[in-house]
């Protein structure tokens, strides 16, 4: 496969070398920004998905009159917390 670039990214001095300042032994800051690009995809991605399921409750919820008190919703994740914490 072929690769592509980037555009060319101007920032500040200061963020340049505060990203400088992070890198690990041996990386190269064009890695460091291509990982950050591909971490903030993957967050993007999983952010939409976690949205669209949240719209599809809610239209099920609607749809069906289904509802929970979140009293409820909140001591059943107490209850899963402290089964998988006791394990």
């Amino acid at each position: 496969m072929k690769t592509a670039t980037i555009p060319s990214l101007r920032v500040d001095p200061e963020l340049r070398l505060a990203a400088e300042g992070v890198l690990l032994k041996g990386e190269t800051l064009s890695s460091f920004i291509e990982q950050s690009l591909r971490a903030n995809i993957e967050h993007r991605q999983w952010q939409a998905e976690f949205v669209a399921r949240g719209l599809a409750s809610r239209d099920e919820a609607r749809k069906t009159n289904e509802y929970f008190a979140a009293e409820e919703v909140l001591q059943e994740l107490d209850d899963m917390l402290s089964r998988a914490e006791s394990k």
